[in-house]
């Protein structure tokens, strides 16, 4: 049933005649398609928290936590995956330990992590992060969860404590 309708123009002044389409089937197939494309489109994901990775030679320990840092979302160690104390700061166990975390994570809806690692540091410890904290950062990453900054939190002494080792320094 299509309808006619009269057109002025102010240039010209003359009428024109303007068919319009039925719209009833165009308003169903538009109503049609935003249920179909709901009940496809995935749950975005858009929250990101922060992953602090302690690394020493010892244990890799991972700490997922908010942005903020004020709630605990997933912990795991090196320690909780392999039954050998010796093999608790490998990139095996680190790499395990990140994918339990970053199964937390997806489970409660976080899509991003910036992470945080840190080694032992201080005035006696290694400045230097272990093994373990590359292995979980490339586990992370695989899993599919963002990573956004990478930064080095470990702890610099500023001429606090003595070191140990007498005045003439470990003789060997």
């Amino acid at each position: 049933m299509p309808e006619k309708k009269k057109k002025q123009q102010p240039e010209e002044g003359k009428v024109e005649e303007v068919k319009e389409e039925a719209k009833p089937k165009a308003e169903a197939k538009e109503e049609a398609k935003p249920e179909v494309e709901e009940k496809v489109k995935p749950k975005k994901m858009g929250m990101w928290g922060i992953l602090h990775i302690y690394s020493s030679k010892n244990d890799t320990i991972l700490h997922a936590t908010d942005i903020t840092g004020a709630e605990t979302l997933g912990i795991k160690s090196g320690g909780m995956i392999v039954k050998s104390d010796r093999e608790e700061g490998s990139p095996y166990a680190a790499m395990q330990a990140a994918n339990a975390v970053a199964e937390a994570l997806k489970e409660k809806g976080y899509s991003g992590v910036h992470v945080r690692v840190r080694a032992p540091g201080g005035h006696n410890g290694s400045r230097y992060p272990g093994k373990g904290a590359q292995a979980a950062i490339r586990a992370i990453s695989r899993s599919g969860i963002r990573i956004g900054r990478i930064d080095d939190v470990t702890p610099i002494p500023h001429d606090g404590c003595r070191p140990k080792g007498g005045k003439r320094g470990r003789r060997v």
